[in-house]
């Protein structure tokens, strides 16, 4: 079965099992899984390399740094490398090469890769991504956690992995009405791990999936042991609700406490101006339905840490993300045609994502540098009381299983060791 952008076939359940790609039992568990392939038609191909190359410029910005958003130069360049150097069929081929299944839950089909490790007792690992991520953000970590012996770890740390994509983003369904917000998710997510046959499971993510591996665990379901998250929800409601508000400082703030109280500040006010629109137009930004360049754009500015990491890869810098890392997550958003369907997300929400939800169950809490705000010890441990990992890396931002998949999945392995 393969992926089309008028249509969809789909197999039977059956020949999933036949390939032992699924846990015995899983297709009775309640709903059909279909195997399923990507194979995006050429004229689609064609037609995108036309419109980038026909791409209306505006005038470039009239700052030299990153404050008017995402720059000129660094959307030629990638404007060139889209119509010249990038080829989808490497990340079709990619992807293909990957055990990826669809099914139908509450009404929508659920696309995601199971990933299965060779290692005896392996512990099922679902991973939530957020936007503009997609399952191409967490290919990076799939080796490392499913064969960690092959990445300098140990057997007994390896996972079986579900990585799904989130209703109305890359091959999964798009909803036609509301209600699927991240509280949807959670509850889809559930009954993915119980479909699959996964009655013991931990479950990780970062940015929405962040979020939506909270409320995961609010609803402590029967087999979740725990979540590792790397945008923690854990900044103390009335802190959050201070810097939505736009001040004042709340009093007793000192080192790491007031250095996140002003990340979280500046988040609010300036930094997630595309929130802010999804979040309440999200209809209105049709035009990145028609123009590629303006979704990349749009897709890239995200915060300036990750901003500025991008824009260094298009002028030849080797660091984290690559070009090809870059254009074929946009790739995916454009060919199918998601670029409203995933903003209604922000519609939908009606969370913080990063403020303190009550969450008892085992959490584990990764905290990397250039993150939107460096979650303080002091309010993980207020957020989350049965905090069982809690570390500061070295180095990574935002998009941590792109940027840093070795780190990730180190942190993924350590904070989940005491839960099998």
């Amino acid at each position: 079965m393969s992926y089309q952008p008028s249509r969809r076939s789909f197999l039977s359940a059956s020949a999933a099992l036949t390939f032992g790609l699924l846990e015995p039992g899983a297709a009775q568990a309640g709903g059909m899984i279909r195997p399923f392939r990507v194979r995006v038609p050429e004229r689609d191909l064609v037609e995108l390399r036309r419109r980038v190359q026909q791409t209306r410029w505006p005038d470039a910005e009239t700052v030299t740094d990153l404050s008017q958003g995402a720059p000129q130069r660094t959307l030629r360049q990638l404007a060139r490398y889209w119509t010249h150097e990038y080829d989808w069929r490497t990340t079709e081929a990619k992807l293909n090469a990957l055990p990826q299944f669809l099914t139908e839950i509450d009404g929508l089909d659920i696309h995601f890769l199971h990933v299965r490790s060779k290692h005896e007792n392996a512990l099922p690992l679902l991973v939530s991504h957020g936007w503009p991520g997609s399952v191409i953000e967490q290919l990076k970590i799939i080796g490392p956690l499913t064969d960690p012996t092959a990445y300098g770890g140990k057997a007994e740390d390896a996972f079986h992995l579900v990585i799904p994509s989130m209703p109305g983003y890359g091959f999964s369904g798009k909803p036609t009405t509301t209600g699927w917000g991240p509280d949807r998710i959670a509850g889809t997510w559930i009954e993915l791990m119980k479909r699959l046959g996964h009655d013991r499971y931990v479950a990780q993510g970062g940015d929405w999936g962040a979020l939506i591996v909270d409320l995961m665990a609010l609803r402590k379901p029967p087999g979740l042991l725990g979540v590792h998250t790397n945008l923690p929800g854990a900044v103390p409601v009335d802190i959050d609700n201070a810097a939505r508000a736009g001040g004042p400082q709340p009093p007793g703030l000192e080192g790491d406490e007031l250095k996140a109280w002003q990340d979280v500040l500046f988040r609010y006010s300036k930094g997630q101006a595309y929130a802010r629109i999804m979040g309440t137009r999200p209809q209105t930004l049709r035009a990145f339905a028609d123009s590629p360049i303006g979704l990349a754009s749009f897709m890239i500015d995200h915060n300036l840490a990750s901003l500025a990491l991008i824009a260094r890869a298009f002028d030849g810098h080797r660091e984290s993300l690559s070009r090809q890392d870059i254009v074929e997550n946009v790739s995916l958003y454009w060919l199918t045609d998601t670029a409203i369907s995933s903003a209604r997300l922000y519609w939908e929400s009606k969370y913080s994502v990063i403020a303190a939800k009550g969450v008892t169950l085992p959490v584990a809490v990764s905290v990397f540098p250039e993150e939107v705000y460096q979650a303080p010890r002091s309010w993980a441990e207020r957020a989350y009381p049965n905090l069982i990992h809690y570390h500061r890396v070295s180095r990574g931002g935002h998009f941590a299983a792109w940027e840093q998949p070795h780190i990730l999945a180190e942190e993924v392995r350590a904070g989940f060791r005491q839960l099998r």
